[in-house]
């Protein structure tokens, strides 16, 4: 019976617990501790429900370097934690993490959760995160919601590459000397 407790105890010490993974010493380095607690709770549930730390992370630190108080840096990562959990649902559980990433600027840029869930449903087996950040970033060149949608999903429709949603974004950019 010793044994097996202690072989039980081994194995449980060899498996990474939720609160190890959140813990982070780029957090610990940068955020009071309050903070860094709040953060890491975050982390925590983020884990639990299998959504991507590192964006989190990253907004946290990004908080951090524009010296925001720590309530608003909580909340920057509470916001993208709801994020990824609404790109998750429309994107489904085998999105990877840059999909999610895109998947969650793109809702943030205006996309519907219905538009994101549609990019996938047109091309299922291919990662959407390029079109996804096409759409955002014709979205914040100026672009309406719906201009940059329709631009976007026609050429997911027609089964376009990462390459030709760049050349979109190239072509329909106000930067672009194409326009």
């Amino acid at each position: 019976m010793l044994r097996l407790a202690a072989l039980l105890l081994l194995l449980s010490l060899n498996q990474p617990t939720a609160d190890v993974v959140a813990q982070d010493p780029r957090l610990a380095a940068r955020l009071d501790s309050v903070t860094r607690v709040q953060v890491e709770a975050v982390l925590t549930a983020a884990h639990e429900e299998r959504l991507p730390l590192e964006p989190l992370v990253q907004k946290a630190l990004e908080g951090s370097s524009k010296r925001a108080s720590g309530p608003s840096i909580v909340a920057a990562v509470r916001t993208m934690r709801a994020d990824l959990q609404r790109a998750r649902r429309s994107l489904g559980d085998r999105a990877s993490t840059d999909e999610l990433v895109a998947g969650a600027a793109a809702l943030r840029a205006g996309a519907t959760p219905e538009m994101v869930g549609r990019i996938r449903r047109a091309e299922p087996d291919a990662d959407v995160a390029v079109p996804l950040a096409v759409f955002t970033d014709l979205v914040a060149g100026g672009m309406t919601v719906d201009a940059a949608w329709q631009s976007v999903s026609r050429l997911a429709e027609e089964g376009g590459d990462d390459q030709d949603f760049l050349d979109l974004r190239e072509r329909l950019s106000p930067r672009s000397p194409s326009r």
